[in-house]
C-alpha cells in the first residue's frame, strides 16, 4: 500500500509540474505587407526573413522632369566630337573654265572634263558638314543632378511606377527588393554544391531558380523575349540587337555577383557608390526594378 501511495503522490507532483511549466509562445509571423516605409528582406529560399526601414532618400520628391534632364545631360556629355577631314573632297587638281563656254561654272579636273570639289558634284566636299569644334555637352547644376538621383531612388521604391515602366513583379513583392547578404556568397555556395556532385557548376541556372523563388520569373522572361533585331541601318554597324533593360543589382561584391547573373539579359550590376541616374532610369524613364543586398542598402546611408 505504501508503494502505491508513493506512486500516486509522484504522479500528482509530475502532473502539477507539467501544468505549472511555462508554455512556449509560437514564433511571430511577419506580415506579408510591411508598414509604410519598410520592405521585406528575402532569403535565398525566397521567404521573408526580416523587415527593414528604407533610408530617408527613398522618400524624396518624385521629379520625372529633373530625372530626364539629368539623363539627357549625361548622355550628351559622353558624345565625342566628329566631322570630316579638313581636305575631304578637295584632293584634286581643279580649275574653273570661266564664262563664255555655255557650261556651268564649277570646278573641273585639270586632267579631264569631270566636275569635282564643289558640293553639288560627285566626290566633292559637303556644303555644311558637322564641325568637330562644336560643343555637344550639356550643363546641369550639381544640386539638380543630386535631386535627380534621389528622385530616381524614390521612383524605384514605388511599385506602381515600376510596373508602369514595364517590369513584371508579383503583388506581394516589395520594392526595392532587398535580399540577404548571402546572395553575395551564392557563387561559392553553388560551386561547393556541384563539387560534391562531381559536376560542372551551372551558376546562371541556379541563379534563375533563386530569382524564380522571389517571383521574378516573368521579369526574366520579358527581358529574354524582348530581344529583337534593330530596325534601320544600325543593325549593320555593330549594334544589331536591341535588349530591354531588366533588373539592377546593387551589391558590394561585384565579381561574385557578375559570375552568377552576368549572363542574364538586360542585367546591370553596380556598387552603391557607383549608382547614377542613368542606371536607375535608363533612357530617362524612372522606376527601374532594383535588387539591393542588406549591406548595399545600409551603405547608401540615405544619400
Amino acid at each position: 500500500m505504501a508503494d502505491k501511495t508513493g506512486t500516486k503522490e509522484k504522479t500528482a507532483k509530475s502532473a502539477g509540474n507539467a501544468q505549472s511549466a511555462p508554455k512556449k509562445e509560437p514564433a511571430k509571423k511577419l506580415p506579408k505587407k510591411p508598414p509604410e516605409g519598410k520592405v521585406n528582406i528575402y532569403g535565398l529560399d525566397g521567404k521573408v526573413k526580416n523587415q527593414v526601414e528604407l533610408p530617408p532618400v527613398f522618400s524624396s520628391e518624385f521629379r520625372p522632369d529633373v530625372i530626364r534632364r539629368a539623363v539627357t545631360a549625361a548622355r550628351a556629355n559622353r558624345r565625342q566630337p566628329y566631322g570630316p577631314a579638313p581636305m575631304a573632297g578637295m584632293r584634286h587638281a581643279v580649275r574653273q573654265w570661266g564664262k563664255g563656254r555655255g557650261a556651268a561654272r564649277v570646278m573641273r579636273l585639270t586632267q579631264g572634263r569631270t566636275a569635282a570639289q564643289s558640293p553639288p558634284n560627285v566626290g566633292g566636299r559637303r556644303a555644311h558638314p558637322p564641325r568637330p569644334e562644336k560643343k555637344l555637352g550639356e550643363k546641369i547644376n550639381k544640386k539638380e543632378r543630386l535631386l535627380a538621383m534621389r528622385s530616381a531612388l524614390a521612383a524605384a521604391s514605388d511599385p506602381e511606377i515600376v510596373r508602369r515602366r514595364g517590369h513584371r513583379i508579383s503583388d506581394g513583392l516589395t520594392v526595392p527588393v532587398v535580399i540577404t547578404d548571402d546572395f553575395e556568397r551564392l557563387f561559392d555556395k553553388i560551386a561547393k554544391d556541384y563539387e560534391k556532385q562531381g559536376e560542372r557548376p551551372a551558376y546562371t541556372k541556379e541563379t534563375l531558380k533563386f530569382l524564380g523563388l522571389l517571383g521574378l520569373e516573368d521579369e526574366m522572361r520579358r527581358a529574354r523575349d524582348g530581344i529583337h533585331v534593330r530596325a534601320g541601318r544600325g543593325k549593320m554597324r555593330g549594334r544589331r540587337l536591341k535588349r530591354p533593360k531588366s533588373i539592377l543589382f546593387v551589391v558590394n561584391d561585384i565579381e561574385n555577383a557578375r559570375r552568377c547573373v552576368g549572363n542574364l539579359p538586360g542585367i546591370d550590376i553596380v556598387q552603391p557608390s557607383r549608382l547614377n541616374v542613368e542606371l536607375l532610369a535608363p533612357g530617362g524613364d524612372p522606376g527601374r526594378l532594383a535588387v539591393f543586398t542588406e549591406g548595399a542598402l545600409r551603405s547608401l546611408g540615405g544619400e
